[in-house]
């Protein structure tokens, strides 16, 4: 294959704006899936992907098409929109040459569309503007306003932007002639070396850790013997191939293509995504000096401790983490123990969502059941002279000379007429430096905010003030101090571990009634009685009881004394008394997930 004849692209756009949808019609065009097998997303594999209709994992396929009687191959990688995933999309823009930058036209410029533009902007690509959905607009006037603000934004000339439908197909192939056209082939090789790029990794029972890797020099063959640059592992190559979308085996993977190639490696952390393959057919001197650019290292801001539901299940979990680990790399894991839960595991995500997400996976591909703490942020705490990073809220001091919490630069463009909706977040977010600029007519508001306060719930009440018109997209920043305080959950007089939390000291009352009462609310009963209490700074803010199950002891009496009656209600007291005395106070698994929605 002539490497002239290769385009690697990327799609990239805001959640939901049809970049999925887009790459089923590049299937069905280039022949790649025959109609019969056809399906919507057909790219998104996860079943969480399928269920929320977003796209979680990045997505490679080798496409062949014909033009102008010249065929051509072309590698797609269909990448998330969603800002949790930034990082995943960071490592397609690597593997590539070229972008299709989609708008949806209903909805126009959204926050994301802005990230992901100035991040292949950056790299270096090649940008193409494509407006899409425009089956849904009849109205030629708005339709000319949004390809004016997309031309606009990549610096070209509106007729240079693409009208499709991901859902009919119309300018579908129009789209992908300008792919040929536009995109540039890869480079050559610079030398007789020859390196590739992990891009993405999975694993196989019988293949081991298979990589997803973009040749960038040379050939590689099965057989060759390569090394692992940063674990310095050399290994021989078992088999590679294509994404077509499913694994084909092949040959050789020579400089351009985008392809797999099975390890065989059996232990998940051998292989780094951003690592650079080197082939040892040819021997070079100082290796180090040909390693490929990798990626920056994925910064997880979200931290929370897993535990196995079942105690016995916690090598099941280790398994699970060390699988998702392999093509989910942003994924910070460390070992933990909880006196109450037993062993898990400290996990570190790049967002609430991202979150969510891997509790699903965990439970859905790999069967296993658990309970995870509150999610929190990484503080840091003063002591003496120096600063030391917290990440889970338990183990924080009562008291502390100075707590610093991490900042975020956030930007928010929405519709004008929801800006008044918007900007009464600013006090219940702690949101500060607010500036507004005019954008016609959308407005992006930008601020700087506790990153705390994002992954509570900021996502569904900015879509909420706004009627889901509002987007937002941020960047961590820098340390600030703050008045924060560590509530603990006590129920029956003993700490509940796991939802301990640090709460603003504006908001930490409020919080604290709303906790006790929701745990009282799901609690389930006992023959006793239990005192659910909020505490901070060694006081009890909040507090309320859940009642023991009645039992009526004095039902099979009939006249008599009162006292008799009297004499069994101060029995079962004194029993219920001292059942509290010997009972071990524990939360149930359902119990933990409910008060950590």
């Amino acid at each position: 294959m002539d490497y002239n004849n290769i385009r690697n692209f990327v799609i990239i756009a805001h959640v939901d704006h049809g970049k999925s949808t887009l790459a089923d019609r590049f299937l069905e065009i280039t022949g790649t899936i025959e109609l019969r097998q056809m399906r919507s997303q057909y790219l998104d594999q996860l079943e969480s992907e399928r269920e929320r209709g977003i796209t979680i994992k990045m997505a490679p396929v080798r496409m062949s098409y014909i033009l102008n009687a010249k065929s051509y191959i072309l590698n797609l990688i269909d990448t998330p929109g969603h800002q949790d995933f930034s990082y995943e999309v960071s490592r397609a823009l690597a593997a590539v040459e070229g972008a299709i930058l989609l708008v949806d036209i209903t909805q126009g410029i959204q926050a994301q569309t802005l990230a992901k533009f100035y991040a292949a902007k950056k790299m270096g690509l090649k940008i193409i503007g494509a407006i899409n959905k425009v089956d849904l607009m009849n109205d030629e006037e708005e339709l000319s306003k949004r390809i004016k603000e997309l031309a606009d934004l990549i610096g070209c000339q509106p007729k240079e932007i693409h009208k499709v439908s991901g859902k009919t197909g119309e300018g579908a192939q129009q789209l992908l002639a300008a792919i040929i056209s536009q995109v540039p082939p890869p480079k050559d090789s610079v030398s007789d070396f020859r390196r590739a790029l992990i891009f993405d990794s999975f694993y196989d029972d019988h293949k081991g850790v298979v990589a997803s890797v973009r040749i960038f020099d040379g050939e590689f063959n099965i057989g060759d013997e390569i090394l692992l640059a940063a674990v310095d592992e050399k290994i021989k190559i078992k088999e590679l191939g294509y994404f077509l979308p499913k694994i084909k085996a092949a040959e050789k993977l020579s400089v351009g293509e985008i392809g797999y190639i099975a390890t065989g490696i059996k232990e998940p952390e051998k292989i780094k995504i951003g690592d650079t393959i080197i082939n040892l057919k040819f021997k070079i001197s100082n290796l180090k000096s040909f390693v490929l650019p990798g990626y920056d290292e994925p910064k997880p801001v979200v931290f929370v401790s897993f535990y196995p539901e079942a105690n016995d299940n916690y090598q099941e979990l280790k398994i699970a983490f060390g699988k998702l680990k392999l093509n989910d790399s942003a994924l910070n894991i460390e070992s933990d123990f909880n006196e109450v839960l037993g062993r898990g595991f400290k996990v570190g995500f790049l967002g609430k969502l991202h979150f969510e997400i891997t509790t699903e996976r965990l439970e859905k591909e790999f069967g296993v059941k658990t309970i995870n703490t509150f999610p929190s942020v990484a503080y840091k705490l003063k002591t003496d002279k120096n600063y030391i990073i917290v990440k889970n809220p338990a183990d924080m001091p009562d008291y502390c000379e100075e707590v610093l919490e991490p900042m975020i630069n956030i930007e928010i463009i929405s519709p004008t007429k929801y800006l008044g909706n918007v900007l009464q977040l600013k006090e219940q977010f702690r949101m500060e430096n607010l500036e507004t600029k005019n954008l016609g007519e959308r407005i992006m508001l930008t601020a700087k905010m506790p990153l705390s306060e994002m992954i509570a719930d900021f996502d569904d009440r900015l879509k909420s003030v706004s009627e889901g018109f509002a987007s937002f997209s941020y960047e961590l920043a820098d340390y600030k101090k703050a008045d924060l305080r560590k509530m603990e959950i006590l129920v029956a007089g003993k700490m509940i571990v796991g939802l301990t939390r640090m709460i603003h000291e504006t908001k930490l009352e409020k919080e604290a009634r709303k906790s006790v009462e929701k745990l009282k609310n799901i609690l389930p009963r006992q023959q006793f009685s239990q005192a659910i209490q909020a505490m901070a700074g060694g006081r009890i803010i909040a507090r309320e009881t859940a009642p023991a199950m009645k039992k009526d002891v004095t039902g099979h009496l009939y006249g008599g004394d009162r006292t008799r009656k009297m004499k069994l209600w101060k029995k079962q007291k004194k029993g219920k008394k001292k059942l509290l005395s010997r009972a071990d106070v524990s939360i149930s698994a359902e119990v933990f997930k409910e008060m950590v929605k």
